[in-house]
């Protein structure tokens, strides 16, 4: 877990780099540190989609947490009715907001999406003073809606790329690539180059071998 010291506004990350950052240091740097690609941003202003018995939807909803040090916004909340939720503003009673996250292709491998649903959470819960036991993630192909517990480890991950994500931002510094199977899906591939990259030998290496051969 890290320290619960407050972030200024200024400092704040973008929560969407969580999911980059999760996949790959490397790519999380090439897109928020070097501008190698920018995400299409949706409108800042949180606006109720619909509203059903019990159930409100807002999509675009603001979101921030001062003491992880991240802002962003939610592709939907869905605040349900609950004696364990908080109050809004002009509606009765209390509502409790699960964030719901949605993705246009298949389930990828790794915990990157859970990562960054987890995120919104932790936001929400800051921002409503109450606890968010849980989210849902959307995949286009199936179409289908997954829960996901924001378990204590999931939390604990979260945080720490949070944390990670603040130091990378704040050394400036692009991490040198490391060649995966994964690199192969990455739209960044071409410019990271991370099979030619990753084989070239250190500083270190070449000294090394350069004193061998004396």
């Amino acid at each position: 877990m890290i320290p619960a010291s407050l972030f200024a506004e200024d400092d704040l990350l973008p929560l969407s780099g969580l999911q980059h950052l999760a996949f790959c240091e490397r790519q999380w740097a090439l897109i928020h540190l070097e501008r190698a690609w920018s995400e299409n941003h949706l409108t800042a202003e949180g606006r109720v989609l619909h509203e059903r018995v019990g159930v409100i939807t807002a999509r675009g909803l603001p979101l921030r947490s001062l003491r992880i040090g991240i802002s962003g916004q939610a592709d939907a909340v869905e605040f349900y009715r609950s004696s364990l939720g908080a109050t809004l503003p002009g509606r009765a009673g209390t509502w409790l907001p699960i964030p719901v996250e949605y993705k246009r292709g298949r389930k990828k491998p790794g915990d990157c999406d859970q990562i960054q649903l987890c995120a919104q959470a932790l936001c929400l819960e800051e921002m409503f003073a109450i606890e968010v036991p849980q989210g849902a993630l959307f995949y286009a192909t199936p179409r289908r809606r997954t829960a996901v517990e924001f378990t204590a480890a999931l939390r604990s991950r979260t945080e720490m790329l949070c944390a990670r994500m603040q130091t990378l931002h704040r050394l400036k510094a692009t991490p040198a690539p490391i060649y995966t199977k994964g690199c192969e899906s990455c739209s960044l591939t071409e410019g990271c180059l991370p099979k030619a990259l990753a084989a070239r030998p250190s500083v270190a290496q070449y000294l090394s071998q350069a004193f061998l051969e004396i």
